[in-house]
């Protein structure tokens, strides 16, 4: 999966309550060093976040997907608040790519274990 749309799916999870917080952008900037991305790749995905053409773009290979929903739950746990809408917007994600339950709790167990 491309960086930049790697990053763009956390920077729509982390705008997807309306904000972003201080521990979101703190990881958002993390993530966009290890990725190899730049301060303006973070802009960018911040626009198209916020702009009404956002919408997630998955990953078809299974590890990566499995990647991608845990760095999705970690954004939707950074500023200590899950709310109903990040909630549903992972529950689409994880079904569109067509993970299962047990995969789901897999992936949970892993980052309440960390």
């Amino acid at each position: 999966m491309d960086p930049l749309d790697h990053l763009k799916n956390l920077v729509i999870m982390a705008a997807a309550d309306g904000s972003l917080s201080e521990q979101e952008i703190a990881l958002l900037i993390d993530r966009c060093g290890n990725l190899g991305l730049q301060e303006e790749d973070l802009e960018k995905a911040i626009a198209f976040a916020l702009s009404g053409d956002a919408k997630l773009r998955l990953p078809t290979e299974r590890v990566e997907q499995k990647a991608m929903l845990t760095e999705l739950m970690r954004m939707m746990a950074a500023d200590g608040h899950l709310l109903e809408v990040e909630k549903r917007l992972f529950a689409l994600a994880a079904a569109k790519m067509g993970i299962e339950k047990l995969d789901l709790e897999t992936i949970i167990d892993n980052l309440v274990d960390k």
